[in-house]
């Protein structure tokens, strides 16, 4: 027994390992027992566009997952293991766990099917019993390993041939008298209800795919079995309605579940094996997915770690594979075919869009990397992609809800948990992608005075003794602007002895931990002063650059001359400048009880920057509930009247509610002196630089 997936090449080759049980999967329990009945229910034209619209969407997808195969290999877990491996373990986990019960209730579809057939020669067979032992059949069988189950398909394949052969020779030498109208339809049945029914038909498109792990060359089989296998299904199921509206009056296409006996001559001693090969070799392709899929979820840690092991020569997942019997079984006491249909078509649309959607995201995201030998174009599996999520709307509004929510939660779940991995996914490139078109579009749009945002750069030392001076970046940035926060080491850059890209991550997880949201680098420069200058210069990219600057108030006499020689270079690259000196006792007080001081000196003196950011810190919900108090000192008391208009005219223009006050400052007191008179109880004061 062991919990690592299997070290050596598969040795299924295309036509044992995807051609076969894909055809087979797809010509199974719906081509025999349903297609009749929709011919009845809906006339012979609407079953046609049923057909081509199901099969165009099962067309592209397959495109799209040979085209993915044909890039990289695809491990273990077929369709989950693209997912995955491109949009990353959460929305791959989000849709590998129903695409598992998908897989595990088409067993129980198929069983289903073959219970009904059962009937035909022993009426008195309960389908739900027949269908539980059917379900210990085929996992009995799926237990002596892949290669075997397989292997057990060809003669079947034989079998369905020479049942179409028969229904053919039926509808073409004994046809009806009177056809219907091929437009005729019994108006019983809604036509996305008919589609829903159908689609399980050409779900078979991934039974190849799931046994990716299995295969010798997936990189060559998955595409050229694959899309062999849905162009001759699709041959098939375009042909089937044609000669069963020929063959058949409507009546009994209706009531009849195997009309095929009435039209095929001999009737069923030539219908009824292929019938049950095709429906049993279809469970297998099945019960032979789904437990992979479990193996593949639980080597990523996505479920529990007993379904990555394996027993026997052959190695099978044989924990999923009892998992997956269980659920089939459990499903049985579901009824019948036509209720479990519509669950299977909900799961499958959801990862069938899925992995359209990963196609086209990864041609648009320009990669490198993507290389695939089979190119489609990305708005054909965008399209497919859409496609797939509308139609689970108008089969059911309401169980698509619930099939997505599900996924959703599933999402949510995981997305909470840090997963580290060794491969890299379409995610980044992606938004690189993205990025690079918006970047370009708002370089052509210059930032004016309306659509400035606080794009914020914080010079600091060392993060650990600055985080208040980070806190306070983040209530200006307020999750509007950009925030990076830059560590700057004065020394020459020794590879050897100091690792940047180290203290990076160690930056990234410490602001992680404090629930700031800010980018985060590390400048080696021989000369703080003329750092400051240069990184300040070369910050951003695209019209993103980072327009203000956050700097704790420097220490000492010299580092405030070298901040004053600084400034002028800041002001010549249009940068405004935040200098803070925080006092941490008087940071946390309760939101209620704060003050914020501006003290107006006219816009030249920054006035209108010291408003907006007092605003901005006033809308953090640490700082909610502020006062926030506009101060201004006058010389005379015609200058107060003036100063008091001027501000009771421009704070509603600016839409901000702050209370104001206009002093009169003594002759025996300085301006320092009135300021700390009058602020020294506020928790901020903004003071303008000049």
């Amino acid at each position: 027994m062991t919990a690592r997936p299997r070290t050596t090449e598969g040795q299924l080759g295309t036509f044992i390992g995807v051609f076969t049980p894909t055809l087979l999967t797809i010509l199974g329990v719906i081509m025999y027992l349903r297609v009749g009945w929709l011919v009845g229910n809906m006339g012979l034209l609407y079953t046609l566009s049923i057909v081509v619209l199901a099969n165009l969407v099962t067309l592209a997808t397959t495109l799209s997952f040979s085209s993915i195969a044909t890039n990289r290999r695809i491990g273990i877990g077929g369709a989950y293991n693209i997912i995955s491996r491109n949009l990353g373990l959460e929305i791959g986990g989000a849709i590998g766990l129903p695409l598992f019960l998908s897989q595990a209730f088409s067993v129980t579809l198929y069983a289903f099917g073959l219970a009904e057939s059962v009937r035909f020669i022993w009426p008195g067979v309960p389908v739900a019993p027949a269908a539980f032992v059917i379900v210990l059949g085929i996992g009995l069988l799926a237990s002596k390993g892949s290669a075997i189950a397989l292997k057990a398909q060809l003669p079947l394949l034989v079998l369905v041939a020479v049942s179409l052969a028969a229904l053919l020779a039926g509808s073409v030498f004994n046809p009806i008298s009177d056809p219907p109208p091929m437009a005729q339809s019994t108006g019983e049945i809604e036509y996305w209800v008919a589609f829903a029914v159908f689609f399980p038909a050409v779900t078979g498109v991934m039974a190849g795919l799931g046994l990716s792990g299995d295969l010798r060359d997936p990189k060559a089989s998955i595409p050229r079995g694959s899309i062999a296998a849905v162009l001759l299904g699709f041959a098939v199921y375009i042909t089937i309605p044609v000669l069963l509206f020929l063959g058949a009056d409507t009546q009994a296409l209706i009531d009849d579940p195997m009309v095929w006996a009435r039209v095929a001559p001999l009737g069923a001693l030539l219908i009824l094996p292929g019938l049950w090969g095709a429906i049993f070799s279809s469970a297998v392709g099945s019960v032979l997915g789904a437990p992979r899929t479990l193996q593949a979820l639980a080597l990523d840690h996505l479920a529990p770690k007993q379904f990555a092991r394996t027993m026997g020569p052959h190695e099978e997942p044989i924990f999923g594979l009892v998992l997956t019997l269980l659920i089939a079984l459990a499903a049985c006491l579901l009824g019948d075919l036509n209720t479990v249909a519509p669950i299977v078509t909900m799961f499958f649309l959801t990862v069938y869009g899925t992995v359209n959607l990963v196609a086209a995201f990864a041609s648009l995201s320009g990669e490198i990397s993507w290389r695939p030998t089979l190119r489609i174009p990305w708005i054909a599996s965008l399209t497919a992609g859409i496609a797939c999520i509308v139609a689970m709307f108008l089969i059911s509004p309401l169980a698509a809800v619930a099939a997505l929510s599900a996924e959703l939660i599933v999402w949510l779940f995981l997305a909470r948990k840090e997963r580290a991995t060794a491969w890299g996914d379409a995610r980044r490139g992606l938004y690189e992608a993205l990025m690079q078109w918006a970047l370009v579009r708002i370089s052509a749009h210059p930032m004016t005075a309306r659509s400035w945002r606080p794009h914020i750069m914080i010079f600091v030392q060392k993060i650990e003794r600055s985080l208040d001076l980070v806190h306070f970046g983040r209530w200006f940035a307020q999750g509007r602007g950009i925030l990076t926060i830059c560590e700057l080491v004065e020394a020459d850059l020794a590879p050897e002895e100091l690792d940047t890209q180290a203290r990076r991550r160690e930056m990234e997880g410490f602001l992680k931990q404090e629930g700031v949201v800010a980018f985060a680098e590390t400048d080696v420069v021989r000369d703080i002063e003329d750092g400051l200058i240069s990184v300040a210069q070369a910050n951003g990219m695209g019209g993103l650059n980072s327009n203000t600057l956050l700097m704790g108030w420097p220490g000492g006499t010299k580092g405030l001359e070298r901040m004053l020689r600084s400034l002028r270079a800041f002001s010549q690259l249009g940068k405004s400048l935040i200098l803070g000196r925080i006092d941490t006792d008087r940071l946390w007080a309760s939101p209620a009880d704060r003050e914020i001081h501006v003290w107006w000196g006219g816009l030249q003196r920054n006035g209108d920057l010291m408003l907006l950011l007092a605003y901005l810190l006033s809308r953090n919900a640490e700082w909610r509930g502020a006062k926030l108090v506009v101060t201004s000192l006058a010389s005379t008391e015609l200058m107060r009247e003036r100063t008091q208009r001027h501000l009771d005219e421009l704070l509603p223009e600016l839409r901000i509610k702050a209370r104001t006050e206009v002093l009169i400052k003594p002759e025996n007191m300085t301006v320092r002196e009135m300021i700390f008179a009058q602020s020294k109880d506020a928790d901020v004061t903004f003071l303008g630089l000049p």
